[in-house]
């Protein structure tokens, strides 16, 4: 028999208050209830960002682990998935009536519906918009792809690379001689479409505060590559950008903003770009009498600047210029492996790191009033809160 657990009126807004009640939070997204279907990258961390901001996220994970496994090994991959920390977890399988109605009571007690799907894919499930909106006519429905919901391509597959290629951003990072340097999948995957997600997100319940409708969010991984490159586009039309990698600016193009090898192997940054941080560098390095260090503008000397720069960093440790220049305004610090960003004095001064459940991982990075947004909780194993989820959605339908 299956059982449809239909919430109306103010059964509706005690499942809502009952679900948030899974988790416990005091950021400024406490107000907020999300619902994540299934998915990896940047879905999970759009959800990541809006727990952190402390909505309460129910991740609707596909049935398909064993929840007695929950102290095994495959337990201990669990909880290295950071994307899912301070979620709370039911399993369903949506070609199953029952489980196809429990989320859609779940859709219609929540704020926010977010998935990252290919398109179609929802539709082919059953949750149509013309669904999702008679069930939730309050609904914001994120929908998260790599190429959109429309276009010739829309319906490829693809990852954070090829998002990044054809938005135009890929070609422009990279040595001068080299082929284009691939970002890890940090600007497609997580900047342009992650956090673009839970920014258009949080946009559309900040601007509808007062009167929500339905609306459906088509956030695209191209599209928000290209966002996060809308000042070098701006600086490509004036003619202060150059195609060519390697040539410019902000990209290694200048003796000034490039990273140095140091005689250990270690690496340091140096981004001197305005005069006085650049007259403090050289000075602190001693060479500001040098002619080719004289004038910074003067393109006729980079290559010898340049040249003096690797000479300077390969003739000592990284550490030895860690102490020389990072104390002051030279702009000029050490690459870090993630070990040492971990330990880094500032870091651990800020609290940029925590670790939870024996994971170490980045902390919330926005800090309110002095704090971090919301205690960090360890990610749910797959399952584990679907018993008191459905308790909360049968005790619901019994009062409706």
């Amino acid at each position: 028999m299956v059982v449809t657990y239909v919430i109306f009126g103010d059964v509706t807004l005690t499942l809502r208050n009952e679900l948030m009640g899974l988790r416990e939070s005091s950021g400024p997204l406490s107000n907020i209830l999300v619902v994540e279907f299934p998915a990896i990258g940047p879905a999970p961390f759009a959800g990541m960002l809006l727990a952190d901001m402390g909505a309460t996220v129910i991740r609707i994970d596909r049935r398909q682990v064993d929840r007695s496994k929950e102290d095994s090994v495959l337990a201990q991959i669990f909880k290295s998935d950071v994307m899912g920390r301070s979620k709370v977890s039911i399993d369903l399988d949506f070609k199953d009536p029952e489980d196809f109605e429990i989320a859609l009571s779940l859709i219609r007690a929540s704020d926010v519906l977010l998935e990252g799907f290919r398109p179609g894919v929802m539709e082919r499930l059953g949750f149509t918009r013309d669904r999702l909106e008679a069930t939730n006519p309050h609904l914001t429905y994120g929908r998260m792809t790599g190429w959109g919901q429309s276009g010739p391509i829309s319906n490829l597959a693809g990852h954070d690379m090829n998002y990044i290629s054809l938005s135009g951003v890929l070609s422009m990072i990279g040595e001068k001689d080299g082929p284009p340097s691939i970002p890890l999948n940090l600007i497609g995957d997580f900047g342009g479409g992650g956090m673009a997600m839970a920014f258009a997100i949080v946009s559309t319940l900040v601007g509808a505060r007062e009167d929500r409708g339905f609306s459906e969010l088509d956030v695209a991984m191209i599209d928000g590559a290209s966002n996060l490159a809308a000042m070098i586009f701006g600086m490509r039309s004036n003619g202060s950008w150059l195609d060519q990698r390697g040539s410019n600016l902000l990209d290694g193009g200048t003796p000034f903003y490039s990273i140095y090898r140091c005689g250990d192997g270690g690496y340091f940054g140096v981004a001197a770009l305005e005069p006085q941080f650049y007259r403090a560098l050289v000075a602190t390095l001693g060479v500001d009498s040098e002619e080719c260090f004289v004038d910074q503008s003067n393109k006729s000397r980079w290559n010898e600047m340049r040249r003096r720069f690797e000479e300077i960093f390969a003739s000592n440790t990284r550490q030895y210029f860690t102490a020389l220049l990072s104390q002051l305004d030279t702009c000029a610090f050490p690459v870090l492996t993630p070990n040492e960003a971990i330990d880094h004095p500032h870091n651990r001064a800020r609290g940029s790191f925590v670790e939870v459940a024996g994971v170490v991982q980045p902390a919330p990075f926005a800090i309110v009033n002095g704090q971090r947004s919301s205690k960090v909780l360890p990610p749910p194993f797959p399952g584990r809160d679907s018993e008191k989820i459905l308790a909360i959605l049968k005790e619901a339908a019994m009062k409706s």
